[in-house]
């Protein structure tokens, strides 16, 4: 029997993102028999319906929805810039939300944030919520992961170390994988 498989994408493209370390700390976290993996975003174009209309997916784009067609669940990191997702964020998901390859669709996604203010991103997964609504996705609404003042939670190896967050992100990966079981049956 193969492993659960949850896909996750960081919207930040920076190499020491909290919210990438985040994903680093679910694959730790993660219930037994489920493997996190982390897919990239940051080599994608921009979006180009007339690419899409042709067919013609450049091969980021493919490699990347090849990755969330293999995933029984996704987990996205969503990090807050003015208030909004990232436009690397938003690019990934426009490449995956027109036919006739939706990857998000009818499937579980799980919402991790980190943000060095108090918020924890909360305007933005209120974004990335209603962005998931249109790709036919299924959020998990609960419990919500979102950390705020981030510099103070991970260690200087970038591992995330405030034992109440990984609390946190523990329950919701089980959420996450209860939530996509119940969507597949």
């Amino acid at each position: 029997m193969s492993a659960f498989k949850i896909v996750a994408i960081s919207g930040s493209l920076r190499k020491k993102s909290f919210n990438t370390a985040s994903l680093h700390a679910a694959k730790e976290l993660a219930p037994e028999g489920v493997t996190v993996e982390i897919a990239e975003i940051g080599d994608l174009p921009l979006y180009n319906e007339d690419l899409r209309v042709e067919g013609s997916y450049p091969a980021p784009v493919q490699r990347l929805l090849k990755h969330l067609h293999e995933a029984d669940a996704m987990l996205i990191a969503c990090p807050e810039y003015n208030y909004g997702l990232t436009a690397a964020l938003k690019n990934a998901l426009d490449w995956c939300s027109r036919p006739p390859s939706r990857p998000f669709a009818y499937k579980a996604v799980g919402i991790f944030g980190v943000s060095g203010g108090a918020a924890g991103t909360a305007r933005a997964q209120a974004h990335l919520r209603a962005v998931l609504v249109g790709l036919d996705a299924y959020a998990l609404n609960q419990p919500q992961v979102m950390i705020g003042a981030g510099h103070t939670k991970f260690d200087a190896d970038g591992k995330f170390a405030e034992e109440a967050g990984r609390d946190f992100m523990r329950q919701h990966l089980v959420g996450l994988v209860k939530l996509a079981k119940q969507l597949k049956s």
